[in-house]
C-alpha cells in the first residue's frame, strides 16, 4: 500500500495551516477520480493511503489544497489569494510520498520529501 502525507504551513502567520481542506484525486484517462477530502489536523498534517485502480501498480494523482477558503476562514479577504494549490505527482504501489507546502495568500512553496 502506498501512502501520501503532507504538512501545510501558514507562512503568513508562522504557524501550521490547521483545518485547511485537502482533496486527493487519482487521474484515470485524464479524468479526476476523487480519492478523499479531509481537513488537516491541528498541526496542518494529513496522512492517507493512496487508492489505485484495480490491477494497476502506478498512477498519477493530484493533491489540491484549498488556499483561498483557508485564508478566508482566517478572516482575510481572499479575493486576490491563490485559489488552490494543485500538486500533480506520479506514485507507485508501496511508495511513501510526502509533499510539504508553505502557504501564503499570494504565494506557496513546495518540495519533495520522504
Amino acid at each position: 500500500m502506498a501512502t501520501l502525507s503532507s504538512h501545510v504551513l501558514d507562512s503568513l502567520r508562522g504557524t501550521h495551516a490547521a483545518g485547511i481542506r485537502c482533496a486527493l484525486y487519482r487521474i484515470d484517462d485524464n479524468t479526476r477520480v476523487p480519492v478523499f477530502e479531509v481537513g488537516a489536523d491541528a498541526e496542518g498534517r494529513i496522512s492517507r493511503a493512496l487508492e489505485f485502480a484495480a490491477g494497476v501498480a502506478e498512477a498519477e494523482f493530484e493533491l489540491v489544497l484549498h488556499a483561498a477558503s483557508y485564508f478566508a476562514d482566517q478572516g482575510l479577504d481572499a479575493t486576490g489569494c491563490v485559489r488552490e494549490v494543485v500538486l500533480r505527482f506520479h506514485a507507485a504501489q508501496g511508495g511513501r510520498y510526502h509533499l510539504p507546502v508553505m502557504l501564503a495568500p499570494h504565494s506557496y512553496s513546495t518540495w519533495w520529501s520522504d
